[in-house]
């Protein structure tokens, strides 16, 4: 396998990291209106993202720092002609951001209902921006042979942007319910498992709807295969959430993403940015690509750091593992900012 091949693999896998794990503090977030019913509930909620939101956006940093190292043709068509969805999600960020830093610095009902509104709007904006960027990006973008947008500045917001956008809403709204029956108990556990129950085939339509389009256009047996196993994941976890069984169902809809992004991606290889004014304007990995010896060097690199990053996220997640409880005074009261 190629280089080029090896670090399309790796932002596909970056890219994916990032929806898997930042799609489920973006689902509780967008959910605080919907199952924090009480201000005890909105609390818990907020504690079972609290140690980990901050870490998983870092995949968001890698995954754009990975396409720019890696194949700067591929960012410099896409950021230029998906500016405005990329600006919102900067915004939904930064103001997410503030908002969980800032609701602790008082404790009036006012300031605790304005802050979590905040952080809901910001976790929907950079939710849905995301999701438009990566539906218009590998649906289709209106480039020339140039790699430059033809249009307007909403030139490249069409329906496969809104596919996306609410793809990703779609399925993290679904994550995070599983992940709030999984994390924690109580009333907000037995709301989450509902929400879960009653919208996750609804909720999966729009991801299995953008994959099997992507396959449609250029995929293999291989994608087919891929997309059928995340049709029948999102059976397996509607059931096992049905059934109560909130790991199993987690580990089920993880898979639903997994199949779904590999769908994607499998079926796009070697393109990076398909255009939609003609085939020969496409972007591969051959014309995007940086030279093979910054390849190598960059290989070396993430060989040597990127474990470190995994081992360190991953005893995060271990010391945090436990399920949350709204009873005060419990060991498991740890702060929303990690």
């Amino acid at each position: 396998m190629d280089l080029q091949t090896v670090w399309f693999v790796a932002v596909a896998v970056l890219w994916t990291g990032f929806l898997l794990l930042e799609g489920f503090d973006f689902g509780v977030a967008a959910l605080l209106p919907v199952l924090g019913r009480q201000q005890t509930d909105r609390h818990l909620m907020l504690r079972s993202i609290g140690p980990l939101w901050d870490g998983n956006e870092v995949w968001l940093i890698t995954a754009a720092g990975a396409v720019f190292a890696a194949f700067p043709g591929w960012y410099a068509t896409w950021l230029p002609a998906l500016y405005l969805p990329f600006v919102l999600v900067l915004v939904g960020l930064i103001i997410r951001a503030v908002a969980f830093e800032w609701r602790h610095s008082h404790h009036t009902t006012q300031w605790d209902t304005t802050w979590t509104r905040v952080i809901t709007t910001g976790s929907l904006i950079a939710a849905l921006g995301i999701g438009a960027a990566l539906g218009a990006t590998t649906i289709g973008l209106p480039i020339d042979a140039e790699g430059t947008r033809v249009g307007g500045a909403f030139a490249g917001i069409g329906w496969p942007a809104v596919l996306g956008a609410v793809a990703v809403l779609g399925f993290s709204l679904v994550h995070g319910a599983v992940f709030l029956a999984l994390k924690t108990d109580g009333p907000v556990r037995l709301a989450a498992r509902a929400f879960a129950r009653r919208w996750a085939p609804v909720a999966a339509l729009p991801l299995l709807t953008w994959a099997g389009l992507v396959h449609l256009r250029g995929g293999t047996a291989i994608t087919a295969v891929l997309w059928l196993v995340a049709a029948l994941a999102v059976l397996v976890a509607w059931a096992r959430i049905r059934l109560d069984r909130e790991g199993q169902a987690f580990t089920a809809w993880a898979v639903v993403l997994l199949a779904s992004t590999a769908t994607i991606f499998g079926a796009l290889y070697p393109v990076v940015v398909p255009s939609t004014i003609s085939s020969a304007y496409d972007v591969t990995i051959t014309s995007a690509s940086v030279s093979d010896y910054t390849l190598t060097v960059m290989t070396w690199a993430a060989g040597i750091g990127l474990p470190v990053v995994l081992g360190y996220q991953a005893w995060t997640y271990w010391v945090f593992r436990k399920r949350l409880s709204a009873e005060p005074g419990t060991p498991q009261a740890e702060k929303i900012s990690a």
